[in-house]
């Protein structure tokens, strides 16, 4: 069965908003990781120095649900409050993932397609046609 969890977008407070929530909701990161920890390779732009210290993703479980985050950077530009969230579904296998991505990809836009990452996923983001961003998951170490 797929799981839903919100994923919540910066402009380089992250890490405050993420120790804040934190402390009202208690627990622990199970992760987060700043930019500058992404291995370089020839896809990988130069980042700023402000840039490869932002979040580029933190998680915290609070109940069933794992609330997400991270910052935006200079090249997915600044975020605009009212767009700074996205949907993050984990799914059980690739089929599930591609099904549901390209489900929700008709008539939207589909801006990282599928494919594995560095972090041991599958995964894709888009914005649906009514303006919903989604994010697709499928953790290949979790198999």
């Amino acid at each position: 069965m797929a799981t839903v969890n919100p994923y919540l977008i910066f402009n380089g407070n992250c890490e405050e908003a993420f120790l804040f929530y934190k402390s009202v909701f208690g627990g622990e990161f199970p992760y987060i990781g700043k930019f500058k920890d992404m291995p370089a390779d020839e896809n990988t732009p130069k980042l700023s120095e402000e840039d490869a210290n932002r979040v580029m993703h933190v998680s915290l479980p609070i109940g069933e649900t794992i609330l997400m985050g991270s910052d935006c950077n200079e090249q997915s530009g600044e975020v605009k409050f009212g767009d700074n969230f996205s949907i993050s579904i984990n799914v059980e296998s690739t089929e599930e993932a591609d099904r549901i991505f390209n489900g929700l990809s008709d008539g939207g836009s589909p801006f990282m397609p599928m494919s594995k990452t560095f972090w041991g996923a599958y995964f894709g983001m888009l914005v649906d046609k009514f303006g919903i961003g989604w994010m697709v998951n499928f953790d290949e170490t979790q198999k």
